[in-house]
């Protein structure tokens, strides 16, 4: 299935390249017209930034959906030279969460008109929304909620929501139970309204099991209460229990896709807003941070091989081996290093229980170094026909892997409290580490025993 769609993707991207190439603006539109705007906006990140200005040019609705689907550099690029007019035209039937995240993308003169071209009702809202986090619950959340009384009908509701008719929010799937004071007290489902009895009472009918979530929780807290429990929209609080609003699962799939990609980028020092297609000096600049910050790293471990320079001279079996040893712990290092941060992202891991992945990584690790610390041992034994070899990389290794571990384990931890993110420095750190505990352990034990 995932190598169908691929496939059809790289037609439409394929297609889309000649129709631009050739000129044919009107078969473009119409490529287009048959697209969600979330796709339209994947075909947007896969053109160079030429054919990506054409194409945003043909576009002439779902201007704002496209523009929320489209990552952060992305969408600058697109909405650079727009005026006031088109603005208002992308946002004229947007959500108010999506809205919400637009807005913080405006030029100010233009989100004044915005908030002008709204009513006085949608406009509190939407102020409501822009003053929690976008990383929050309150950042999140749509204020377009349904609401009901416990001691009512539900022929009462019924007759409710086909009044409201097409003012019912979409994806509303539950409809939330309020006191006279708005304090949230529980949902009641639609399968259950229209399944009872129509003289039983909301009371009767509606569930207390779905615990509402305060408003200033954080978006991956969220995206975690609802996977474990497979919701597809949930109630918002403030600190007095009055309801907000609700988050719906659309939501929170963008916050667990953000995470995913973040995480997979930070291995290499790039934030998961990259452009792919972004402009040299831009890209440049942004990756020669990490570059600078490798290059003094590795100073500092070619400083602790240049430490053994006479060792090395005598002894030319030990340059031959030495990337073994820091290789090794450069990848069980990595190894827990990804499951800590994993664990940190996820919630699973903080310092009440950093003790026990530790120990049970200096498990992990000691198991290992010694199965591999076997191999390596009878490898370059044979290979230099030397014993004390054999034993001196043996212990390198078991050494290299076990610190590997430690740090693999507390570095994460250490920098998320400080306040780094350990998905974008943990890496670099950890290599640092690996290489210089490895080459040290190896050609300190050299220095001592062997010459």
């Amino acid at each position: 299935m995932s190598a169908a769609i691929d496939n059809t993707e790289d037609l439409r991207l394929t297609r889309l390249r000649e129709i631009l190439d050739s000129g044919a603006m009107r078969s473009a539109s119409r490529l287009l017209d048959s697209l969600a705007p979330a796709e339209i906006a994947h075909l947007l990140e896969s053109l160079p930034s030429t054919q990506r200005e054409i194409l945003w040019g043909v576009i002439s609705d779902n201007d704002g959906e496209i523009l929320l689907n489209v990552t952060d550099e992305v969408r600058a690029e697109l909405v650079k030279d727009m005026n006031s007019a088109e603005w208002l035209a992308a946002t004229e039937n947007l959500d108010l969460d999506d809205l919400a995240d637009l807005v913080q993308d405006m030029p100010a003169a233009v989100t004044r008109e915005v908030m002008d071209s709204l009513d006085e009702q949608h406009r509190k809202r939407l102020e409501s929304v822009l003053a929690y986090s976008e990383d929050t619950a309150g950042g999140m959340m749509n204020t377009d909620t349904v609401t009901v009384r416990p001691g009512v009908t539900l022929d009462v509701v019924l007759r409710y929501l086909r009044r409201l008719g097409k003012s019912v929010p979409r994806d509303t799937d539950k409809l939330f139970v309020v006191n006279r004071y708005d304090e949230y007290l529980g949902v009641l489902p639609l399968s259950q309204l229209v399944s009872r009895p129509s003289d039983d009472t909301v009371a009767e009918a509606m569930s207390l099991n779905l615990k509402p979530i305060k408003v200033h929780t954080e978006d991956n807290e969220v995206a975690r209460r609802f996977e474990a429990h497979d919701l597809l929209s949930a109630p918002v609080i403030d600190d007095k229990g009055r309801l907000l609003g609700r988050i719906t699962v659309d939501d929170v799939v963008d916050v667990i896709r953000e995470e995913g990609e973040h995480q997979f980028m930070g291995q290499a020092g790039l934030s998961e807003e990259e452009d792919m297609f972004a402009p040299v000096l831009a890209s440049t600049r942004r990756r020669s941070l990490w570059l600078g910050v490798n290059l003094a790293t590795a100073f500092l471990a070619s400083w602790v091989i240049g430490q053994f320079e006479a060792t090395l001279s005598q002894i030319i079996a030990l340059a031959v081996l030495m990337p073994i040893v820091a290789s090794m712990g450069g990848i069980a290092g990595s190894q827990t290093l990804t499951l800590a941060i994993r664990g940190i992202a996820l919630g699973q891991l903080s310092g009440s229980n950093a003790r026990h992945l530790l120990i049970k990584e200096l498990a992990v690790g000691s198991l290992n170094s010694l199965i591999w610390a076997a191999v390596v041992a009878v490898i370059a034994g044979v290979w230099f026909d030397s014993l004390a070899i054999a034993a001196l990389i043996a212990t390198a290794i078991t050494i290299n892997l076990l610190f590997a571990a430690v740090t693999g384990a507390i570095l994460p931890l250490a920098l998320d409290r400080i306040g780094i993110d350990p998905a974008l420095a943990g890496s670099v750190l950890l290599t640092t580490v690996t290489d210089v505990v490895g080459f040290l352990a190896f050609l300190g034990l050299a220095t001592l025993f062997l010459l």
